[in-house]
């Protein structure tokens, strides 16, 4: 019990300094971007001719003063929980994100279920059959999917699907105007495509893993035993293979959801989905600074949080890791 204490401990502090880290980096790197976040405000014309209205946004938003002053600022308003006022939107930046982390959450959830159960049934059947032509074909096939970038293939499928067959919609959440079950599934049919796109990334993500950790396991003496003992092919997969097999998803899925959180945002945009991939992507458009530090603490902190819950549960499971 109090290795398990210590491990935690001591990975709790890692992730703070992380954090701590992560948070200082998305004060400085917006501010490094070229422009000033009050042109897209203001507009062009306002801002140049108008440097007194100007002068008297950028005192009234902190702008003004030298910038260790806005970093001390800025970690006081973030312990306090205070994230600021968005420029771009006129709203409190925790009411913006609030908003659009539930439709990107709309899609992360399924996408992340549907991939690991995806991967991990067709991942243990490719490894305990390897070197079929099942195994071959799917390896192939999953690969392929792997090396390609989130956003190409989404486009690919909205070029496909949505444009030429017309399938399914070209854009957006909904269509708009429909309420009850209408809308529900006037939601689900625009989801399905992203979904599809992001569900198949994970699962050929866990597919690899999945996959070499059932080879692994299968040449293990505990195994042999099993198929020695005459036990069906079935039963010595799914009651001796896997369950040891299973140990590296917990960490996988967990790096599968920081992995999926970046996939998302760069599908959300491809297929104008009102989620924290089009926020970020007008945040960064508007150089709106407490937008952008917000957006990227709470994907940062939900990364971290998985990331953290993983190690914790692979202690639990594995004690051997509570040694480092």
């Amino acid at each position: 019990m109090a290795d398990r204490t210590g491990y935690i401990a001591r990975q709790a502090i890692r992730y703070s300094v992380s954090l701590f880290i992560i948070v200082t980096l998305i004060f400085i790197i917006p501010r490094m971007m070229p422009g000033d976040p009050f042109v897209s405000l203001l507009g062009e014309e306002v801002y140049y001719r108008s440097p007194e209205l100007v002068a008297e946004l950028k005192a009234q938003f902190g702008l003004d003063r030298p910038l260790p002053e806005q970093y001390l600022s800025y970690l006081h308003n973030l312990v306090h929980g205070n994230f600021g006022y968005s420029f771009h939107y006129s709203q409190p930046v925790w009411d913006v994100i609030a908003y659009k982390m539930k439709w990107t959450l709309v899609l992360l959830i399924p996408s992340v279920i549907f991939g690991a159960i995806l991967g991990i049934v067709v991942g243990s059947l490719a490894g305990w059959r390897r070197s079929s032509s099942m195994d071959t074909g799917i390896t192939s096939l999953f690969l392929f999917v792997y090396s390609m970038p989130h956003y190409w293939l989404a486009m690919l499928f909205v070029l496909i699907f949505a444009f030429y067959l017309g399938i399914f919609p070209l854009s957006g959440i909904t269509a708009g105007g429909l309420d009850g079950w209408q809308k529900l599934k006037d939601v689900l049919w625009h989801m399905a495509l992203p979904v599809f796109v992001l569900t198949l990334f994970g699962a050929a993500y866990n597919y690899f893993i999945m996959r070499s950790s059932v080879i692994q396991v299968s040449g293990e003496g505990f195994v042999l035993t099993a198929q020695a003992k005459g036990l069906k092919e079935r039963d010595v997969l799914f009651r001796h293979v896997l369950r040891n097999a299973m140990l590296p998803l917990v960490t996988v899925v967990a790096l599968d959801i920081g992995f999926m959180v970046s996939g998302a945002l760069l599908v959300e945009i491809v297929f104008s989905w009102g989620g924290m991939g089009t926020l970020v992507y007008d945040a960064v458009l508007a150089r709106d600074y407490p937008l952008l530090h917000g957006s990227f603490l709470v994907i940062a902190c939900c990364v971290l949080a998985a990331n953290f819950t993983a190690d914790v549960l692979y202690a639990v499971l594995d004690p051997r890791v509570r040694g480092g």
